[in-house]
């Protein structure tokens, strides 16, 4: 009888295990007619192809290694009766599935697609609508989550989950969603070494994007537009935002971005507009603010007194309101070559450099921070007298707060 080596046979295993991968066909006239089913008769590593049709099925349990896609926009309805897709195997792929109505709970949070305790998962090119939680990930890592559309129609903060849920997760990657409806539309805890690019969360019933206690993450040209509260970002260090937008987020609690307790982190070339408060930082310290624009809202900047040790550089401030407002008489901060469209002064030598230093704390604002309702006289001719005066003379505002290299012309 002929002998085979250990090699020989290994091969020979690896060819017929991947010989053996199928794709299962889920058709409402063919032979397998749920999700349910294709997932009971699934092997490792098989396809399964959804094809078009209204599939009302909920509590699929995803427990191997598969590729589940959808061919024609299947509809995969959970009736508000339970998660939908519960992802619990290693290197699954979900596309091209419309999902929706995972069940609102107060016990559980029902996700469109939850991926618990994971690796090497691709979630990419679904529209997930009106879900508790739309796409959760929960202690996972090396995933992705990719050009889905996340649509809902959220009344409270109480009764709706969040768009992107991360809880303890490490390198992911959240590119170029679209988000809207939910409570948060970005939510991240505990979570490291994450990517968020180019996503737009936008009507949002509180934070375009949320994340606490998670370190050295990323988040690059992302557009942050009408949220209830704008962006939170809390009790984390090494975080890089640059070339965002964050823009249009009114009310009394709103803002372009919220800081508190940030450290060793980078705030660059994003876009600050039309929002209550542009950047609000409290208890943050080593935070470089530079190449920004403010333009357009109510405060640019509110630096509260226990942030110190941070940078403000070449940061144009353009029609603001206030473009600092702080509550401390003491600064401990820098602020340098930065273009005030306030700036008065004058440059004598013609080096684009004012020639006298520019205070950018107006008394006005402490005056509207002790009674809110004086801000009915902003631009009344008795402020901007008080306001000169105390520039020249400052009594009530921090003296040591200044910029004493302010840019004549806006900074490109």
């Amino acid at each position: 009888m002929k002998q085979f080596s250990s090699l020989t046979i290994y091969l020979l295993f690896v060819i017929s295990s991947t010989s053996i991968s199928k794709q299962i066909i889920v058709n409402k006239y063919g032979s397998v007619k749920t999700i349910h089913a294709a997932l009971e008769i699934a092997s490792v590593n098989d396809k399964i192809i959804i094809k078009s049709g209204n599939y009302n099925e909920y509590n699929l349990m995803v427990n191997k290694s598969l590729d589940i896609i959808g061919d024609g926009n299947p509809v995969i309805n959970g009736e508000n009766k339970g998660e939908v897709f519960t992802v619990r195997a290693n290197d699954v792929i979900i596309e091209g599935l419309t999902i929706k109505n995972a069940a609102e709970s107060f016990l559980s949070d029902n996700a469109g697609i939850k991926l618990d305790t994971v690796k090497n998962c691709l979630i990419k090119n679904n529209k997930l609508i009106n879900n508790f939680f739309a796409i959760y990930l929960a202690n996972s890592a090396d995933c992705q989550v990719l050009n889905n559309i996340i649509i809902a129609h959220g009344n409270s903060e109480v009764t709706s989950g969040n768009g992107i849920h991360l809880w303890y997760c490490k390198n992911i990657k959240i590119e170029n969603n679209n988000i809207s409806g939910q409570r948060d539309g970005i939510y991240f805890e505990f979570v490291r070494n994450a990517k968020i690019v180019g996503n737009i969360s936008h009507d949002n019933l509180r934070y375009g994007l949320h994340f606490m206690f998670s370190d050295s993450c990323e988040y690059w040209k992302n557009i942050f537009v009408h949220n209830g509260a704008g962006v939170a970002v809390m009790y984390t260090k090494f975080v890089n935002m640059h070339d965002n937008y964050f823009t249009d987020n009114w009310g009394a609690a709103s803002y372009g971005v919220l800081l508190k307790e940030i450290e060793y982190s980078q705030i660059e070339k994003n876009n600050f507009e039309s929002n209550t408060t542009g950047l609000y930082l409290e208890g943050c310290d080593h935070i470089k603010v530079d190449h920004n624009e403010f333009d357009n809202n109510g405060w640019a900047i509110k630096l509260m007194a226990n942030s110190e040790v941070n940078t403000f550089i070449s940061n144009n401030f353009i029609g603001n309101s206030f473009d600092i407002a702080t509550n401390s008489m003491q600064n401990f901060n820098t602020f340098n070559g930065n273009y005030w469209s306030k700036y008065s002064g004058y440059d004598l030598n013609k080096d684009g450099v004012g020639d006298i230093p520019f205070r950018p704390v107006r008394l006005f604002s402490i005056m509207v921070e002790q009674q809110p309702t004086s801000l009915v006289l902003l631009h009344s001719f008795f402020i901007n007298l008080l306001d000169a005066a105390e520039s020249f003379i400052p009594a009530l505002t921090p003296p040591a707060l200044m910029d004493n290299s302010p840019i004549m012309r806006k900074i490109n």
